[in-house]
């Protein structure tokens, strides 16, 4: 499935992604879906350790399994 979104770039964004699309042969499209996949990767890397320091500072706590099983019932 496929989402129609507008969006505003920079222009010298733009004016880059128009050059690497016309180089590369592909679409704008899939080369911003490709580059945002990878950033997502990235942000879910620096999520994780931004979570994990939390929970080292002890500033978090995790859940032991017994006891979320325990409250959903199984």
């Amino acid at each position: 499935m496929v989402k129609r979104l507008n969006i505003t770039l920079d222009k010298e964004i733009a004016e880059e992604l128009d050059l690497i699309s016309k180089e590369l042969g592909e679409k704008k499209s899939k080369l911003i879906e490709k580059a945002l996949t990878f950033y997502f990767d990235y942000l879910d890397l620096k999520i994780s350790e931004e979570r994990l320091k939390r929970l080292e500072n002890g500033e978090t706590k995790t859940i032991p399994a017994e006891e979320v099983y325990d409250e959903l019932g199984i």
